[in-house]
């Protein structure tokens, strides 16, 4: 399979006040996923609030988070997606390479998007993340927009 995109897209999730895995792709084993976008976004009301900690990341395991429905783009194809998805780290996952980190206010958001062949892989099996840590809870949108 090849070509079939999906966005992994959460709701809003209160970021609580310490380290917070607020989305997680996982790829099929033996099925590798490339990432094209990522982004984040924030609800705060303060502007001077103290900017966020955002992490694009591997993660090594799971930790306890809920499920999250991919929505294939475009939506044509005939093929299932072999990808995973989940949101709303209860227990943090292990964390792995950190391959990104941005500092965000609070009351805006951060988009990266790979140029011409520098999208990221997340090899068969394995897992990247959008991890935050704030100072105060804050309301947040997370999403990836990828390709298997």
């Amino acid at each position: 399979m090849a070509g079939v995109g999906f966005i992994a897209k959460t709701a809003e999730i209160a970021t609580g006040v310490a380290l917070k895995t607020l989305l997680q792709v996982v790829a099929a084993a033996n099925h590798a996923v490339l990432v094209k976008e990522w982004s984040i976004s924030f609800k705060g009301v303060s502007t001077t609030g103290t900017p966020i900690l955002v992490e694009f990341l591997r993660q090594t395991t799971a930790g306890t988070m809920t499920a999250l429905t991919l929505v294939k783009d475009p939506d044509d194809t005939d093929e299932t997606l072999q990808a995973t998805a989940q949101h709303t780290a209860t227990v943090e996952p292990t964390a792995g390479d950190v391959l990104d980190t941005k500092l965000v206010h609070p009351q805006t958001g951060y988009t990266w998007q790979a140029p011409f062949g520098g999208m990221k892989k997340i090899g068969g099996g394995d897992r990247m993340a959008l991890r935050v840590t704030a100072d105060a809870s804050i309301n947040a949108v997370a999403s990836m927009v990828c390709e298997e």
